[in-house]
């Protein structure tokens, strides 16, 4: 198999430098100043033994790679960016006949729930995968992965089945996959449900836009902010009938194998955080406590501080804001006033 991962920061790039490391056929693809990074020095992945420079093939397009029938292709960009990544990788011819999208295997290593739908739509194979692997990339070029003995933990399971059951699947195509990812220092139990899993990681992810927004998730404020999220959120999954892991589970998965190790860099931060660092321009709260507030709508379930977070993301994009530019205090102070801004 040959890995082609698209979107290479914090996880791709960490996803992609270790199976290239392993010995595995990996093409990253990127953009802008990170692809003529990656292109002119290799990818300097960082991990607690030192730092690795691998010097990996790098593509800016799907026109510049010729996909062949044993490829792979590994999703790692944001939710809001999917669509525009899925639509110009679908339709690539492959070596042999046919396109990507009829076959080709698709690999979702996001957060969220929505990607594996948007993936099925054009794509016959999904797989869907639990990304458990705190990672940084705030420089072109250059990707922090603090953790050990495994880089990360990476749940994996086939998506939409013919049952018709969204991740029931666990077939051959995971196994290998799989196999390659242990071996490249990733855990990667193959699971029969994996969106179960992928929703208990919502539950944790909806603290993401807190550390963004108020730069810190660690005061007694935020701290109460992230738990009335996440209790708002485990309403709305049992409302909805949705089954998730429990944050035991996904403890008990990475307890003593996923863990930071000691690193001369700043800590991990969260993905919505890196993004307001970087100034990229967008951010995934509308796929995680966004996904929590649309499911509330659907099941009569209130979600406001959902609601009121998913807001002040949008509005640190909108006003440019670095981490940090709202308290834990105005942001309680709105949604007691019941203001979504």
């Amino acid at each position: 198999m040959r890995y082609i991962i698209i979107g290479s920061g914090a996880v791709g790039g960490s996803i992609g430098g270790r199976l290239h490391e392993s010995g595995r056929s990996v093409v990253l693809v990127a953009r802008g100043a990170h692809f003529e990074a990656l292109r002119d020095n290799g990818l300097r992945l960082m991990v607690p033994t030192g730092t690795l420079t691998l010097d990996v093939p790098v593509v800016a397009r799907p026109e510049d790679v010729e996909l062949r029938a044993d490829d792979v292709l590994v999703l790692a960009v944001k939710t809001q960016d999917s669509v525009a990544a899925l639509d110009a990788w679908a339709a690539r011819p492959v070596a042999g006949g046919g396109t990507a999208g009829e076959r080709l295997p698709l690999v979702c290593a996001q957060n969220g729930v929505e990607n594996e739908r948007l993936a099925l739509r054009r794509f016959r194979n999904v797989y869907g995968v639990c990304v458990i692997l705190p990672s940084t990339y705030l420089k072109p070029g250059e990707v922090v992965a603090p953790c050990g003995p495994y880089t990360g933990a990476l749940v994996i399971g086939r998506y939409g089945t013919a049952a018709g059951r969204p991740g029931a699947g666990v077939d051959d195509t995971a196994r290998q996959i799989a196999g390659d990812l242990e071996e490249a220092r990733f855990l990667a139990p193959v699971v029969a449900d994996v969106m179960r899993w992928k929703y208990g990681k919502l539950l944790g992810n909806l603290a993401n836009v807190v550390e963004a927004v108020c730069g810190s998730a660690s005061d007694a404020a935020a701290k109460d902010l992230i738990a009335r999220a996440k209790a708002e959120g485990a309403a709305v999954l049992d409302a909805a009938g949705i089954a998730y892991a429990s944050g035991a589970e996904i403890t008990e998965l990475r307890e003593g194998t996923v863990d930071p190790q000691p690193m001369p860099v700043e800590r991990t931060r969260g993905s919505s955080w890196q993004s307001l660092a970087r100034g990229a321009g967008s951010i995934e709260t509308d796929y995680l406590n966004g996904e929590l507030v649309l499911l509330g709508r659907e099941h009569g379930v209130p979600t406001p501080v959902n609601a009121a977070l998913q807001d002040a993301a949008r509005e640190s994009v909108r006003e440019g804001r670095e981490p940090g530019g709202l308290t834990a205090q105005e942001l309680s102070g709105r949604i007691a006033a019941g203001a979504t801004g």
